[in-house]
């Protein structure tokens, strides 16, 4: 009897292990990532080399500041797939204030953020007020944006930009690191402690998971996901002036394809599709997960064109993943309380006969 009561709390011991790795949201790309540094660098021994890996930050530093925006959203329980364009945009809107405007560069780059936030609001607004889905909403101001990114530049890029923008792209402190990969740390930084470690960051878990719940113990939704948008539209534009600065032009291209790098890399990376679970930290590394695969691809002289094949797959991976780890912590948690007993009351003790 005693060793069939062993092996039963061994076994419940085994299980709550799992449970609590499967809670781990960055797991799954932490696995990932060093399966891959160790693949590719079999298959090309240049691939952890200092020159590759500053490449691949320097590619993820712009996209990871918006999944930092993204990250935000998700946990909230909603997206938006405008990022990229809203990129795009403001990259070019910022260039055309600095040079036909005449803009000071300060002012033209507070302009373009403004731009970014106010084009957030909006979507905050038709999402949170009027009702409209997140993927019809953002998915039309894509379109909106892609077409006011050509009405701007009519197809040519923006340039000479100021002396100054050009000297912040330039830069260069650290493997070919310079103000854009401080920004990006910084960001990245602030993000994942309001996630972890502020009120803002568990009303948002609680939003995510359940918004009515969260309604209940008055919790504003509708504000918090509003600011959430808000602040993805401002992260957006802010990249999108960074990528400009680097290109020293305003370049229609900036931010095509962005959208389905941030939400893969960011789902990857172990945030839910589905709201309420995932962390900035984890959003990150499973865009740098997604910027591996591809720099990996490409030194180990396979085709580019299987780069979209393999952010596909990726992708649809993680989503079957994060629906396997829901499925099973919810069964975890139904045995917990069919396990748990329940006492009858006592005669005379809190209830008559």
């Amino acid at each position: 009897m005693d060793n069939l009561r062993l092996k039963k709390g061994q076994s419940k011991n085994s299980e709550g292990f799992f449970y609590r790795l499967l809670a781990v949201p960055e797991l799954g790309v932490i696995v990932a990532l060093i399966s891959c540094a160790v693949i590719f660098q079999s298959l090309n021994s240049v691939f952890l080399s200092s020159q590759v890996m500053g490449s691949i930050v320097q590619a993820v530093t712009f996209v990871s500041i918006i999944a930092v925006g993204q990250a935000f959203l998700l946990i909230s329980g909603v997206f938006d797939l405008s990022v990229g364009a809203v990129a795009g945009l403001v990259a070019v809107s910022s260039g055309k204030l600095m040079t036909s405007m005449g803009w000071p560069v300060w002012a033209g780059i507070i302009g373009g953020l403004a731009l970014g936030a106010a084009i957030g609001a909006v979507n905050g607004f038709m999402v949170t007020r009027a009702g409209v889905p997140a993927f019809i909403q953002t998915l039309g101001m894509m379109f909106v944006a892609q077409g006011m990114i050509q009405v701007v530049t009519k197809g040519y890029p923006v340039y000479p930009l100021p002396e100054v923008m050009t000297t912040i792209g330039e830069s260069s402190f650290f493997l070919t690191l310079g103000w854009n990969a401080v920004i990006w740390v910084v960001v990245s930084l602030v993000g994942d402690f309001v996630i972890r470690k502020t009120s803002i960051g568990r009303n948002l878990y609680v939003i995510g998971g359940n918004s009515e719940v969260a309604k209940i113990v008055g919790i504003n939704v509708q504000r918090y996901q509003m600011n959430c948008f808000i602040l993805a539209g401002t992260l957006s534009a802010l990249s999108g002036i960074l990528v400009m600065a680097t290109l020293s032009a305003g370049a229609p291209s900036i931010g095509g394809g962005w959208e389905l790098t941030v939400i893969a890399g960011t789902v990857v990376g172990g945030v839910s599709l589905f709201g309420g679970v995932g962390t900035v930290a984890g959003a990150i590394m499973g865009v740098l997960l997604i910027q591996c695969v591809q720099s990996g691809l490409i030194t180990s002289g396979l085709s580019p064109n299987f780069q979209l094949i393999a952010v596909g797959t990726i992708l649809v991976l993680a989503v079957f993943l994060d629906v396997s780890r829901r499925g099973y912590r919810n069964r975890m948690r139904n045995s917990e309380k069919a396990e748990t007993p329940v006492f009858p009351l006592e005669k005379g003790k809190g209830g008559g006969e």
